[in-house]
């Protein structure tokens, strides 16, 4: 995976598994890029978000593990606990650092780390979520050149998220959460 292919960055927090289940389900298979989540979730229990994903998805969905290298295709879940970051390279790391709006992944940490690599080639989606991570990472991505999608207010469980991401200016598109997956093969294909 190389910054020539595009990648798609989602983050949510409450109410963002119903979200995500939502997108994924309604994505080919052979969906051009590779997905990466970061779900804020509780950090003293295991996750099972990925084998339920999996479950509802025609995607492969894993928890990412430090290393793993992007697919188009695939999605990969921060674990618990660890901010998920994409290198230059295409790879995947994991980190302890920080907490970032008191979480622990955080979609912040991982926008960021793709906006210098993959430029316009990024797609950011903030969903639903009672905080305002996010916001930054979607400055940084516009900053260089990629698009960002917020999930509409009223398809929202809790709205603070897409509306903190609005309310930067960098917003492309606002969309109802059951076009989400479609704008997102327009916006590749």
């Amino acid at each position: 995976m190389s910054p020539e292919n595009y990648i798609v960055v989602i983050t949510a927090s409450a109410g963002g598994l119903n979200a995500i289940s939502t997108i994924l389900s309604k994505l080919p298979s052979n969906f051009p890029a590779p997905i990466a989540i970061a779900q804020h979730l509780d950090p003293k229990r295991p996750s099972m978000m990925a084998e339920i994903l999996d479950n509802k998805s025609p995607l492969s969905v894993k928890q990412a593990k430090a290393g793993d290298k992007l697919y188009p295709g695939k999605v990969y879940i921060a674990p618990p606990d660890l901010h998920l970051l994409v290198n230059p390279d295409g790879s995947l790391s994991l980190s302890r650092s920080e907490k970032v709006h008191f979480v622990r992944p955080a979609g912040d940490v991982l926008f960021k780390s793709v906006a210098a690599s993959f430029k316009e080639k990024c797609i950011a989606v903030v969903l639903t979520g009672m905080d305002g991570d996010g916001a930054a990472g979607v400055q940084e991505i516009k900053k260089m050149g990629g698009i960002v999608i917020a999930q509409e207010k009223s398809t929202c469980k809790y709205s603070s998220m897409p509306d903190s991401a609005i309310q930067t200016g960098d917003v492309d598109f606002v969309v109802p959460l059951e076009s989400i997956a479609r704008s997102l093969m327009y916006l590749i294909l």
